[in-house]
């Protein structure tokens, strides 16, 4: 799967790349201008989905305990220590 999900994220920024030169050069005919965007939008959802699942990964968060480890170093601490002042 990595493999495939690697080129998945690498072809979608490649039409995130081609779509921007073609805007960026002027040249783009402004019937093809929605398309694009169209296009451009649907790549761009692909990478962030895939760079999301990366930071995922990255912090912890792989499935059975990615809300206690992060909620419990971060909210825990941070609340009893606001509930005592506030008290």
């Amino acid at each position: 799967m990595g493999v495939s999900a690697s080129a998945s994220y690498r072809d979608a920024y490649a039409r995130l790349s081609r779509i921007a030169a073609e805007l960026e050069s002027g040249e783009a005919d402004l019937d093809r201008v929605l398309p694009l965007l169209e296009e451009a939008r649907a790549a761009y959802a692909e990478c962030r989905s895939r760079i999301e699942a990366v930071r995922g990964v990255l912090s912890g968060d792989w499935g059975q305990g990615d809300a206690e480890a992060p909620e419990g170093d971060d909210g825990e601490e941070g609340d009893e220590e606001d509930d005592d002042d506030a008290f």
